[in-house]
């Protein structure tokens, strides 16, 4: 059987930085094969089967992609019957064939592993619920875990009926790609069962120390184990360190460099004792903690001379409490603080006279509740929004890191920015530019109540290229959004009032939309914001522009 390199998602290619294996290794079904590692993360590719390796087609610092050959196994089964026909030739007695038992035509257990499916652009996931136990029996779609990162929720169901032999992870675990979640029971459709030989007759052996390929099992289906001679794990990895060897991956290795760590004082806790990058944030974790408290003050990334909290007993003044982060919380801070940090943000702000809107949007209420759709302004300042992208695509771009290229996306996917108990959540409307107002709203309403039970999908925080940020229902009359690198360009709305405007012979009440544009410097300059903003509130004030496109 041929192993191959699995989905990688976006990534192209990735460095071979381990093998597990040698020629001739005899493994077992997941036992690791090679490791692999991107700038994002590293993966185990685990064998596919139980089985003898009989070729390696990698070594450690190649580059390799999806798709690409890496080793070859001989399966446990096919060496069994090739064994077995040998044995058969050498002694074979003579017996007749009879008709197998009941017990013998029932239909064999098999185990089937659940594995961690393709998660795109996100190097890991965390175990947030763990729907089932060991010897619950599930149907197909039944809920196994559930998995989060740090924008959304997905589900991971059982693709077939069975028992839940065994449950590989535990509730906060941090899983990528391809890690087993549980092993399942399954018993496939049965199969004509071949003629066996009688109870009486001795099973062929070539000599007596030989012990059988396959036993009766007296507990739960297991596959064979077949376990290589090979030299402890213990001794190899005393081995390693003894010799300077460090296993480490390039992304650890210029994590270190710009941390300033020696690798040779960081333990690491992977196979062959391998240094990962949680290894090595645990290790200047350990050493910050033990420094004085004076040296925390001023540190790399705070304002100098501003104290730590950890710094300052606030109990001192009167009750506090502790309360921890969620995981979206901590990972939105950590995206925001970034993109603030790298990102050279200029905010513009302007008002738009949406009282012709409202007054066509009040007159579809009722057939939006015939269609059993809510409509909201959200809608059309979306709409208005996919206008202006496709008018000055530079605000539909990204930067490249060289600095030196604009990737501008042929494609417009609209985020919205929803307030959740668990945090700030950012789901896409994807192809906005081509629903239309009735479709958005839809899209609008679905996505926002996904969102607020934790039920987004990883596709539906994926891949947009401009976000509208609406604080219209909690009031304020503008803010300064910060972009969602990368992103360039975030639209904030505020609350809609009621506003007296001069139509030249006197003051009239009209409907006023506070409007503010955040976008990177590096790539718009404020009359490239200007004209944004212009276009977006002629298309507000006079929704019949869109017959014009």
């Amino acid at each position: 059987m041929e192993v191959v390199v699995p989905s990688l998602g976006d990534i192209e290619e990735v460095e071979v930085v381990e093998i597990c294996v040698a020629v001739g290794d005899a493994v077992v079904a997941n036992d690791s094969l090679i490791v692999i590692e991107s700038d994002k993360a590293s993966m185990e590719i685990p064998a596919p089967v139980t089985g003898t390796v009989t070729a390696l087609l990698v070594a450690v610092g190649d580059t390799i992609g999806e798709g690409a050959m890496i080793a070859s196994i001989a399966e446990a089964e096919a060496e069994a019957e090739a064994e077995a026909e040998a044995e058969a030739e050498i002694a074979a007695p003579v017996v007749e064939a009879v008709e197998p038992p009941a017990s013998a035509q029932a239909p064999l257990v098999q185990a089937v592993d659940v594995l961690v499916p393709d998660l795109g652009d996100v190097a890991g996931v965390v175990v947030i619920e763990i729907a089932v136990s060991v010897g619950v029996t599930v149907e197909a779609n039944d809920l196994l875990v559930v998995l989060e990162s740090d924008k959304a929720s997905m589900e991971i169901v059982a693709e077939q009926s069975g028992e839940v032999q065994s449950v590989a992870v535990a509730l906060g675990q941090e899983v990528r790609q391809g890690d087993l979640i549980a092993v399942l029971t399954a018993v496939p459709e049965p199969v004509a069962a071949a003629t066996l030989p009688p109870a009486s007759a001795p099973s062929p052996t070539i000599d007596g120390s030989r012990q059988p390929l396959i036993t009766e099992p007296s507990g739960p289906s297991q596959p064979p184990l077949l376990q290589p001679v090979q030299t402890s794990a213990d001794d190899a990895d005393a081995e390693v360190r003894a010799a300077g060897k460090i296993y480490a991956g390039p992304a650890v290795r210029r994590l270190a460099r710009e941390l300033g760590v020696s690798l040779d004082a960081v333990q690491g806790t992977g196979n062959r004792q391998r240094i990962t990058k949680d290894d090595l944030k645990a290790f200047v974790k350990t050493r910050m903690q033990a420094k004085p408290q004076g040296d925390d003050v001023g540190s790399k990334g705070d304002a100098v001379g501003w104290p730590q909290v950890a710094t300052v007993d606030y109990a001192k003044f009167g009750p506090v409490e502790t309360v921890a982060l969620t995981r979206i919380q901590q990972r939105g801070a950590q995206n925001l603080h970034r993109s603030w940090i790298n990102l050279p943000h200029v905010t513009q702000h302007d008002e738009a006279d949406v009282t012709e809107m409202e007054a066509f949007r009040r007159s579809l209420l009722g057939e939006g509740e015939q269609r059993g759709i809510k409509i909201t302004p959200l809608a059309f300042i979306i709409r208005a929004c996919c206008s202006a992208l496709l008018a000055m695509p530079k605000f539909n771009a990204s930067l490249h890191s060289n600095g030196r290229e604009l990737l501008v996306k042929r494609y417009v996917h609209i985020g919205i920015a929803v307030d959740t108990e668990d945090g700030l959540v950012v789901p896409v409307i994807r192809d906005a530019d081509q629903k239309n107002i009735w479709e958005l709203s839809a899209a609008v309403a679905e996505l926002s109540m996904k969102a607020r039970r934790g039920r987004l999908g990883l596709d539906e925080v994926q891949g947009g290229t401009f976000t509208v940020s609406s604080l219209g229902s909690l009031g304020g009359t503008g803010f300064t959004p910060i972009v969602n690198a990368p992103e360039v360009a975030i639209l904030g709305v505020a609350r809609l009032q009621k506003q007296p405007r001069w139509d030249g012979t006197a003051f009239l009440p009209r409907d006023v939309l506070p409007l503010s544009l955040s976008y990177d410097h590096r790539v718009i300059n404020g009359a490239d914001g200007g004209r944004f903003m212009a276009h977006v509130v002629q298309v507000l004030e006079d929704l019949r522009r869109l017959a014009l496109q």
